[in-house]
């Protein structure tokens, strides 16, 4: 559906929001805009994230009460944003080259599956679901470096605090001052390779996770409009459902927005929950062969999640992650339709 059709202001139909293709878009805008958008809803959420990480590497269950009260008490409130500063420089170009990717994507798999035959709601999903692939692999390029220096941060220190004393056992025991000293010493300690480690894993989590995440949230959305519009009208070929008069207000869209979003994180946290705590894991905790600290690989990862509380010990940090999930994926999917709304040439341009 254009641009067009949904800001058409005629009483007799319900108007669907239509969605804004990548030639819609004032691109200059839309990454100014992104970064400053996204970079807010990282700092409200990155407490969430510590304490998914500070769990998911430790060799006990503790509860994330318990987790939370102990960061307050011995590092106060700086504990639960270790690492922001460089995660933060990671998350603006991660998400631009995210974003630019899942535009493109989304736009040129739709139209070639159109064309193809393809009905609607299928060229959607084929293009969502090839969007999510191709964004998150090539994301993974930048995040993963920045991945491993933001963790070992976050869990730094948590041996300090005697509540939650030896729960991790096996964390690197270098120092670092900050993230470009953590950097520096990554790289000096394991070359490029030790600033890449679970980029495969990653890969293996993120790509099919938002594959699946983004089918799913285009589905549901869909769902959603079709059911509100089942129970106020018909709806025709071009996708504006007739016979109330109704058009929905920016609280609505929001609303069936963030319901779409919540419906398809829980999904995908659920399924990509193991490989998330292996990935963690590889990224932040070393093994020991004769008296030398090593990186661990994947099977002495799950050797020891087995060896810890059997298929439990791959969920621990469920419910940060579900919750961190849930809220960022809500909190991003309203933020990221309103960033192309707010970057959306006009009707002139559109039709220069």
């Amino acid at each position: 559906m254009s641009l067009s059709a949904a800001e058409d202001d005629s009483r007799s139909e319900i108007h669907i929001p239509a969605d804004i293709d990548w030639h819609m878009l004032d691109k200059s805008k839309f990454f100014f805009l992104g970064a400053a958008l996204f970079s807010g809803v990282s700092a409200a959420l990155y407490p969430i994230v510590v304490l998914k990480t500070r769990q998911q590497v430790s060799s006990a269950q503790i509860s994330c009460s318990k987790m939370s009260l102990s960061i307050m008490r011995y590092e106060g409130l700086r504990g639960f944003y270790r690492g922001f500063g460089t995660s933060l420089m990671g998350t603006i170009p991660a998400r631009a080259l995210y974003m630019g990717v899942l535009e493109v994507t989304k736009s040129s798999v739709g139209t070639a599956t159109v064309r193809l035959g393809f009905s609607d709601t299928t060229a959607t999903a084929i293009a969502s679901a090839a969007a999510g692939l191709n964004s998150a692999m090539a994301a993974q390029l930048v995040w993963t470096p920045i991945d491993v220096v933001s963790q070992r941060l976050m869990v730094q220190g948590y041996n300090n605090s005697n509540s939650c004393k030896n729960a991790i056992s096996n964390v690197h025991s270098c120092r670092y001052k900050n993230g470009l000293d953590a950097f520096r010493k990554i790289l000096y300690a394991d070359g490029p390779r030790g600033l890449y480690r679970g980029f495969g894993i990653s890969i293996l989590t993120y790509a099919p996770s938002n594959a699946v995440w983004w089918t799913s949230y285009s589905l549901a959305h869909k769902l959603i409009w079709g059911g509100i519009g089942c129970s106020m009208g018909k709806k025709d070929e071009t996708g504006v459902i007739e016979g109330s008069g109704f058009k929905p207000d920016s609280r609505a869209v929001v609303a069936v927005q963030g319901l779409s979003a919540a419906m398809a994180s829980g999904v995908s946290a659920l399924i990509t929950m193991p490989l998330d705590t292996i990935k963690t894991r590889l990224q932040v905790l070393d093994g020991e062969d004769n008296g030398v600290r090593r990186p661990m690989t994947v099977l002495q990862t799950i050797r020891n999640l087995v060896k810890e509380g059997g298929l439990s010990a791959c969920y621990r940090g469920l419910g940060p992650r579900w919750a961190s999930m849930s809220m960022s994926a809500t909190t991003m999917i309203t933020t990221y339709e309103f960033l192309k709304r707010l970057s959306a040439k006009s009707r002139d341009s559109l039709s220069s």
